[in-house]
């Protein structure tokens, strides 16, 4: 969304109650997001503000952490990610030990990664013997990355769900459908609550005050274990909406 749009959406969400704000250089609102952090009221620290190192600034990335929190007009950032490995560029690692050094140095709480493989991991864990907090990939029902999963629950690294709708293609899923009129939710809501209780951090988009509030309305209720497993049973090896990692070079 724009910087126009940004504020007013961003101050809306934490007024209805969300804490966790998610940003990145390239989506070119960071200055809209500190502008609708800054219209509210609450405290700085029950904030969670998160935004990501792009790609061409993979080996500048000290610079461009300031840039970022320079638009976003705030004195520390509570997670700082590489957005994409973009492997053929081969700086990721490079990336990675500033964003550590970064750390060392207070100016971010924590560090981590997003759209990393279990290659891309490794790697960087093997060069600095630091482990990302977080690692942000696409996952939703059609598109679960189990073995990636797994390396994060072996390594303490939280999960953190982008895309955790399947941009809207789960809506017309029939088993979807089904449990939401036995819960009494949206499809939407379902999923979400699905993603909390298979433990990922989830991030929904959206700009609409009324889908805001519905993503919002998932604290009063958990899915049974069969549901869940009913869910996770729609995974598919075509789930895939966004880029490949391995082979985004943007």
């Amino acid at each position: 969304m724009p910087n126009s749009r940004a504020a007013q959406v961003v101050s809306h969400a934490i007024s209805t109650g969300y804490r966790l704000i998610d940003t990145a250089a390239i989506y070119e609102n960071e200055s809209g997001t500190g502008s609708g952090i800054a219209k509210g009221s609450i405290p700085r620290e029950e904030l969670f503000i998160t935004t990501k190192l792009w790609n061409s600034e993979h080996r500048n990335a000290p610079d461009a952490f300031l840039e970022s929190l320079d638009r976003l007009e705030l004195d520390y950032l509570d997670l700082y990610l590489i957005h994409w490995p973009k492997p053929r560029q081969d700086a990721y690692a490079e990336a990675w030990k500033a964003l550590v050094k970064l750390k060392a140095e207070g100016r971010v709480k924590s560090v981590g990664v997003s759209n990393f493989t279990v290659a891309h991991l490794k790697r960087i864990i093997d060069e600095t013997g630091v482990i990302p907090s977080v690692n942000q990939i696409e996952l939703h029902p059609r598109f679960q990355q189990n073995e990636l999963v797994a390396f994060h629950a072996e390594h303490g690294i939280a999960t953190e769900s982008w895309s955790p709708l399947g941009q809207g293609t789960l809506f017309e899923d029939p088993d979807l459908q089904q449990l939401a009129n036995k819960y009494g939710k949206t499809v939407a809501q379902v999923i979400i609550r699905w993603h909390l209780d298979r433990g990922f951090v989830v991030i929904p988009k959206s700009v609409k005050p009324n889908r805001i509030e519905e993503n919002f309305g998932v604290f009063d209720f958990e899915l049974e274990k069969e549901d869940i497993v009913k869910i996770s049973s729609l995974d598919s090896r075509d789930g895939r909406i966004g880029p490949d990692p391995e082979t985004a070079d943007f």
